[in-house]
């Protein structure tokens, strides 16, 4: 559990950077106001601490900066449910990347349950998968009605649920808040979480103050 810095030439240990957080103080949902949340800046001359609202970040970002953003929007990515004729197996995906249409990079737990061949049922028969290959993560191959779902984004958006990160134990009420203002494609597993603190308004103070804003997927 060492790492090795060279840049500074020390041994740093995982432990160095343990420290007490709170469950009381870990947010459960996001501000009212998205750029309302707190920011904490520290000034790499002096080591001088600063405890500001992101709001604020229009300070600490100057004109001909460049603000790179990530636009995907996120899907409802994790899958709740049962190895194929056994309702009792039950099993948790999480769509990680798609490979070709109906084919899926795969996180599943618990892992035993998904060898090359398994399958497995999702919301009461609307959706079907089996494992085809096993690349660290497993390839599935999803079925569905095609004839009465476009794609799997709809079906997703049915029965699946936004894959929220282990800290968050409330239930998601508006799926919405965990997509950033400027989402435009479907396909992340995962929010940007620091970009869910921009409104549009904060983003055209940037613009505004001649801050390139370049989107990337």
């Amino acid at each position: 559990d060492v790492i090795l810095n060279e840049r500074i030439g020390t041994d740093l240990k995982t432990s160095d950077f343990a420290y007490d957080l709170p469950p009381e103080l870990i947010a459960q949902h996001p501000t009212d106001r998205r750029d309302a949340s707190r920011l904490m800046v520290i000034h790499r001359a002096d080591g001088s601490v600063e405890h500001r609202h992101f709001y604020d970040i229009t300070d600490y970002i100057a004109p001909e900066d460049v603000l790179v953003i990530n636009d995907s929007k996120v899907i409802p990515a994790r899958l709740y449910g049962h190895a194929e004729g056994r309702e009792e197996a039950r099993l948790e995906l999480l769509l990680l990347r798609q490979h070709e249409l109906d084919t899926w990079e795969c996180l599943v737990k618990p892992g035993k349950r998904a060898r090359i061949g398994a399958r497995c049922v999702f919301g009461n028969g609307i959706l079907t998968g089996e494992v085809t290959d096993i690349l660290g993560n497993r390839l599935i191959r999803f079925s569905f009605d095609h004839e009465k779902y476009e794609n799997i984004y709809n079906i997703l958006h049915e029965i699946g649920l936004m894959p929220l990160p282990p800290y968050i134990t409330e239930q998601l009420q508006d799926n919405d808040r965990y997509q950033t203002v400027y989402a435009r494609t479907e396909g992340s597993a995962a929010a940007p979480t620091a970009g869910l603190h921009f409104t549009r308004e904060l983003l055209e103070k940037l613009r505004d103050k001649g801050v390139a804003i370049a989107p990337v997927m």
